[in-house]
């Protein structure tokens, strides 16, 4: 089959599960939200996916079903709930006539978007369960396989790392960071860059809880803000198994005998666990012969090699190469359903908790909207319909937590409203709410379409890096040795 028919069908299949999960999420928090007005027989005018204006739309029961161009959300039109025809649009009709509801079903109303997401993630992490989560070594660990001597930060400068700094060693496993437990790196990554901790000069500060040697001990480092993304990091990469996976035709690898399925336990006599480390050390010294300490089918031995310069820019550029190719293995883990829902939950209260604490260094540029995540979702379509899954049930706790958040507009502010109208004893006055509610939703609009236009902006620039690396660097290509 011709390669622009596969990728064609590629992209339509991607385009399939965007809108299934996606769309799926949306669908589902909104129909708990009509479930239940049905269940306490509140009045509903519409049920809608998407705001502003239709594009398809029909008619059943009095309740309009339509499908709307903003793709931002969506709703269900409950005049008893909030009178929201402001922002959803709809006929100038006055609702006044019709009956009043109870604080109970306002509530069970306004909490059941929330419910939904959760029960639908459950269901998905139940598939997860069922079906096992692809995975790898580094995804899995907490181990550091390499510490980076420097690390850039936004301006370009290069500075010494914050791991390297703190003496931070290969084989140190990461157990907790500030007392919050880590169980992967993902879990990592994210408790460290929503760190909240600061010394007394206001420079980023986290406690790390390591396991070294058999020992537990605690280290204090100074994680700095850096990349383009601006987030805090401390110059560690995860551990991996070096594993060949072959060798390059020529290559001082394949010359000196190493063959597939080898794992590289020593470089030196030091223990390696990163193929980016190996990489680094072999172009520092490539100038001589490397001892290997090598693990095949169980039995340890040594290769020496000594590594050869090679072009691997476009422009020229040589670098010395031994011509390895890694094995990357992967694995499947079972996560049971209940850990899959608290995972995501923990981690979503932490990097919520580090949004909302100026002493953090997360803003809401580093937020994603929409295209943000339909751009995840399609990288993970392209890899393996599990991890849309995985990604599916993150977008469902995530819509949970955040619709239940106190702002008008949200379900939260919804149940904040009718919260504040039982303990006065009285409603709330209805042009102070529509009023509220129309500025926040001008407020959330406007913050969905600037993060959103950061995601289009992190999509261009990883794709022009993309774009650019493909066009300098080159598959190096070894020359056969002079017979002797």
């Amino acid at each position: 089959m011709p390669d622009f028919i596969t990728q064609a069908l590629s992209n339509i299949w991607s385009i399939a599960l965007i809108v299934l999960f996606f769309g799926g999420s949306i669908f589902v928090h909104e129909l708990g939200h009509f479930l239940a007005a049905r269940w306490r027989g509140l009045k509903v005018l519409r049920f809608s996916i998407g705001f502003g204006p239709k594009i398809v739309s029909w008619t059943r029961d009095g309740v309009e079903y339509r499908i709307s161009w903003i793709p931002l959300g969506g709703y269900v039109s409950l005049p008893q709930l909030a009178d929201m025809r402001g922002i959803e649009g709809g006929e100038d009709t006055d609702f006044r006539d019709l009956p009043p509801i109870s604080y109970t079903s306002k509530m069970i109303v306004a909490v059941m978007g929330a419910v939904f997401n959760v029960l639908f993630a459950f269901l998905l992490a139940c598939i997860i369960w069922v079906t096992g989560l692809p995975t790898t070594d580094q995804q899995e660990t907490t181990e550091i396989g390499y510490v980076t001597p420097t690390i850039t930060l936004p301006d370009g400068t290069e500075v010494p790392s914050p791991a390297s700094q703190a003496g931070l060693r290969v084989g140190d496993r990461i157990l907790a960071i500030d007392g919050k437990p880590i169980s992967d790196w993902s879990s990592l990554q994210q408790t460290l860059v929503a760190g909240t901790g600061r010394d007394e000069q206001g420079r980023p500060r986290s406690v790390l809880l390591i396991e070294r040697d058999g020992r537990q001990m605690e280290v204090e480092i100074f994680p700095r803000v850096s990349s383009e993304d601006r987030i805090r990091r401390i110059g560690i990469l995860p551990a991996e198994p070096l594993i060949v996976g072959g060798t390059m035709e020529n290559s001082p690898a394949r010359l000196a005998g190493f063959q597939p399925g080898d794992v590289i336990r020593t470089v030196d006599g030091e223990p390696f666990r990163s193929r980016w480390a190996l990489e680094q050390y072999i172009r520092a010294h490539g100038d001589r012969e490397i001892v290997f300490g090598i693990e095949r089918d169980g039995q340890p031995m040594e290769i020496r090699a000594r590594p050869v310069e090679v072009q691997i820019t476009r422009d020229g550029d040589k670098v010395p190469s031994m011509g390895f190719e890694y094995l990357i293995p992967e694995r499947t883990v079972y996560p049971n359903p209940i850990e899959q829902i608290a995972e995501n939950f923990t981690i979503m209260y932490r990097v919520l908790s580090g949004l909302l604490n100026p002493k953090s260094d997360l803003g809401i540029s580093q937020m994603s909207g929409p295209p943000g995540i339909v751009r995840v979702l399609y990288a993970t379509s392209q890899i393996d319909v599990r991890l849309v899954i995985w990604i599916t049930i993150i977008i469902n706790i995530n819509l949970a937590v955040f619709n239940l958040l106190p702002i008008p507009v949200l379900d939260g502010g919804h149940m904040l409203f009718a919260t504040i109208a039982k303990i006065r004893g009285r409603p709330l006055p209805p042009r102070l709410i529509a009023t509220t509610q129309s500025a926040f939703m001008i407020l959330l609009f406007s913050l969905m379409l600037f993060v959103s236009f950061r995601d289009v902006g992190r999509w261009v620039r990883d794709s022009n890096q993309t774009s650019q690396y493909e066009n300098t660097y080159i598959q190096p290509v070894f020359e056969k040795p002079a017979s002797e």
